[in-house]
């Protein structure tokens, strides 16, 4: 009996974290997360599993973010029915963040079959549906930190804390090895915080360690880790430089975490007088509801005698669509936090949609933006951008602070990383593009990790873990389906954006050309391109 471990997500991107370890006839998953970014890797979402999910024992999350949750619904709709084990900060956000995803799925989804069914072409199912998310929810299992949870086939698992979000978790695991030689020692990182947040203490975990599966989100970066004061002093610049433009000012905030740290922070700008009381609209239903969670967990986390972050009479939290309709009135002075993070889904394309023409409107992004997504779009300075099949303008001011980051950046993984010593037989870096993976491989090489012991897992890789070391299964053939093979499907634009791009550019050519002749001649020659492509496709 030899453990393996498979990636099946989150290898070579940071999305769709998913990985089995196999112990003889017993299997559990460390995370299974939906796929974001470009609609080519969220296709990814719609492929059959690469494993039996009725075969597994459990699923063991790091915590609630749904690129590493976001897919639990549809593992039980396919036959799982086994335990998923979270922390009780995980548990509690995992309900409506599932309820929010299978929402808005079923949502976009119905927009699309519209589209297919005017079209003429054949409509699709959600992923899920909300009946299966409440069904998964019932077999979630709260644990508590740091104390042994024992598995299926003999395997054991420990949750230590991560820093990343609330709940969030580094996972130990020992895996039984036939023949009489002791258990594998593996920790998974999971994702792991940069330990500056007012919510909760920093990362923590065992030392010693056979396998260190370890996240490379910010492997090739540095970034500005500032005091609570010094963040707090970037955020005001900001916030007095969109009020001066003389428009609103726009946060795509993600739901959980990075919303309840901006509300923190101007509570205590507020309360000191740097800003004055200007509105604030926290506009989305799931980072209202992860904020209540957020004050049942922290009761005391405000500064003392002052009020608290979340309950102030100037922040207005917008439940209904036509309140958030509503805010399309506000011309200017006010504040507009709404998810998603990355301007992929939810209300923040409609506030976009309404405001990026408007030169006097800022845009302050706060935390990573995946390649493919609109949001990463606005931060590369695209000039024009499609937002509900609608060509949109973009004169608005698009700024970005990077301080509000979940993640550990470079420095702090290679501490957090050594100090995990003595990692005994590999190294595996997942949760990371390419060159931030590179990046982090170089750091560790240089800070004493010998290379043989670093390994950069693609999708669908398999490894045999043993007390030697990892061999890798059937290499060069990918486990999970072929689209995950399609090489630089992460790494930048897919094809769906060269398509939005090329209309984008192609409707700005034809309207600036000098009169109708030019434009009719433009157009018959990209016709007769066509069909003479369509031709040699018969």
């Amino acid at each position: 009996m030899t453990p393996e471990m498979s990636f099946f997500g989150a290898a070579g991107t940071v999305t769709g974290s998913c990985t089995r370890i196999q112990s003889g006839k017993n299997a559990v998953l460390v995370d299974i997360g939906l796929f974001q970014g470009s609609k080519t890797v969220r296709e990814e979402n719609y492929r059959p599993f690469a494993f039996d999910p009725a075969a597994l024992d459990g699923v063991l999350l790091t915590h609630a973010h749904i690129d590493h949750s976001g897919l639990l619904p549809k593992l039980f709709r396919f036959g799982f029915r086994g335990p998923v084990y979270a922390t009780a900060g995980t548990a509690d956000l995992l309900e409506p963040m599932l309820r929010d995803s299978a929402a808005i799925q079923e949502m976009e989804v119905e927009r699309f079959n519209r589209r297919n069914r005017r079209r003429g072409r054949e409509v699709v199912e959600p992923i899920y549906r909300r009946h299966d998310v409440e069904a998964v929810l019932t077999q979630v299992r709260r644990v508590f930190w740091e104390q042994p949870l024992p598995l299926a086939g003999g395997m054991q698992a420990t949750f230590w804390p991560a820093g990343h979000i609330l709940g969030s978790a580094s996972i130990s695991l020992e895996v039984p090895v036939a023949g009489g030689l002791p258990a594998l020692r593996l920790l998974f990182s999971g994702d792991i915080g940069p330990g500056d947040h007012p919510f909760h203490q920093g990362p923590q975990a065992p030392a010693g360690v056979d396998y260190l599966i370890l996240e490379s989100t910010y492997g090739d970066r540095e970034r500005e880790a500032p005091e609570p004061a010094g963040r707090q002093a970037l955020l005001l610049a900001e916030i007095r430089a969109a009020l001066a433009a003389g428009g609103n000012l726009i946060i795509p905030a993600f739901a959980v975490e990075r919303s309840q740290e901006l509300l923190y922070d101007l509570d205590i700008l507020f309360d000191t007088g740097a800003l004055p009381a200007i509105p604030v609209f926290l506009d989305s239903p799931l980072a209202i509801a992860a904020t209540r969670i957020f004050d049942q967990h922290l009761p005391a986390v405000n500064q003392p005698g002052t009020p608290h972050p979340f309950h102030r009479s100037n922040v207005r939290y917008v439940g209904s669509v036509e309140e958030s309709i509503g805010l399309n009135r506000i011309r200017g002075g006010a504040i507009i936090m709404a998810a998603s993070g990355m301007c992929e889904a939810g209300r923040i394309r409609h506030h976009l949609a309404n405001a990026l023409w408007r030169p006097e409107t800022t845009v302050l992004l706060v935390g990573y933006q995946a390649p493919g997504t609109l949001g990463r779009l606005l931060l590369e300075g695209e000039k024009r951008v499609r937002i509900h099949g609608e060509e949109i303008a973009v004169r608005a001011r698009i700024r970005s602070l990077d301080i509000y980051s979940g993640h550990a950046d470079r420095t702090r993984l290679l501490a957090w990383a050594a100090a995990r010593r003595p990692v005994r037989l590999g190294m595996i870096l997942n949760h990371g593009e390419e060159s931030a993976r590179q990046r982090l491989q170089e750091g560790l090489v240089a800070a004493g990790f010998p290379p043989e012991h670093l390994i950069l897992p693609q999708q669908g890789a398999r490894y045999a873990l043993t007390h030697r070391g990892v061999v890798e299964k059937d290499p060069g053939r990918a486990l999970a389906d072929p689209g995950l093979e399609s090489e630089g499907v992460y790494s930048g634009e897919d094809w769906h954006n060269s398509y939005a791009r090329t209309l984008l550019r192609l409707g700005e050519t034809v309207r600036n050309l000098p009169d109708d002749a030019a434009r009719s001649g433009l157009l018959t020659k990209i016709h007769h391109l066509l069909d003479r492509i369509e031709g040699h496709r018969v």
